[in-house]
């Protein structure tokens, strides 16, 4: 993939093409009962609709993608669908091994990752260490990922290093607390996409999209294409971003 920005897809796009872009990934299991398939179909198909979107969004001039994986209200979901969704996060893993390098995408994980066998953990690990010097896209997977979790591990080790005396009460400002939850070194997102029709947040990011525009569209992520993300950018850039200003 090669970054230029200048897809030609819509003369909208260059002027104002969103450096992140966060996606909720809705509508797997709803898409597969539609078309008479078990819902598992449709996080297989949806996985691999990520690795698509991936590189449409760097090719448009989009420099970080978040996915909403698996949140961590997700495991209250049937047994068995959960374990086929660890089964396609590993295989994903395994994939992007050889993927990542070709499409020079840097991978990241973010949410409390303690829930998962040693293994993925490590998987995971590797998986990040393996793209860190990668200079193109940046994909984000959210898993095992709430913000209100987020946001408690953050306040916890704030609180921890005040007593430790490593941070005084009196420092404490956005950017310091912005430095303890997961997304530190990643800047906010630009633009939410939640796919099949929803129109809520889902305890997705809540901090870091104090200014983000969101666009919610009916279609179902299997069905989610590029022409879908181009449309969801050109409404981006329609709009006019104030931050509390006039």
């Amino acid at each position: 993939m090669t970054a230029s920005g200048q897809s030609g897809d819509s003369a909208l796009l260059t002027n104002g093409i969103p450096e992140h872009v966060a996606i909720i990934l809705d509508g797997n299991g709803r898409w597969a009962r539609k078309k008479g398939r078990p819902r598992t179909y449709g996080h297989k198909i949806g996985a691999e609709n990520v690795e698509r979107i991936c590189r449409e969004a760097w090719d448009i001039g989009i420099k970080y993608l978040t996915v909403y994986a698996f949140s961590t209200e997700n495991w209250t979901r049937p047994q068995e669908e959960v374990s086929v969704l660890m089964k396609l996060f590993g295989s994903y893993i395994k994939s992007t091994f050889k993927t990542a390098p070709k499409n020079n995408m840097r991978v990241r994980f973010i949410g409390d990752l303690t829930r998962f066998s040693p293994e993925l953990r490590e998987s995971m690990k590797s998986l990040e260490d393996f793209t860190s010097t990668l200079t193109g896209l940046t994909l984000v997977i959210s898993v095992n990922y709430g913000s209100r979790d987020e946001i408690k591990r953050a306040v916890k080790e704030i609180a921890e290093d005040v007593l430790e005396g490593t941070v005084k009460t009196e420092d404490i400002s956005e950017d310091l607390i912005g430095r303890y939850l997961d997304t530190a070194d990643i800047p906010d997102p630009d633009l939410l996409i939640r796919t099949s029709g929803e129109q809520r947040l889902s305890n997705f990011l809540l901090y870091q999209m104090a200014y983000t525009e969101f666009y919610f569209t009916d279609v179902a992520w299997p069905d989610f294409t590029r022409d879908e993300l181009i449309k969801a950018c050109e409404e981006y850039a329609r709009r006019n971003r104030r931050y509390g200003g006039v």
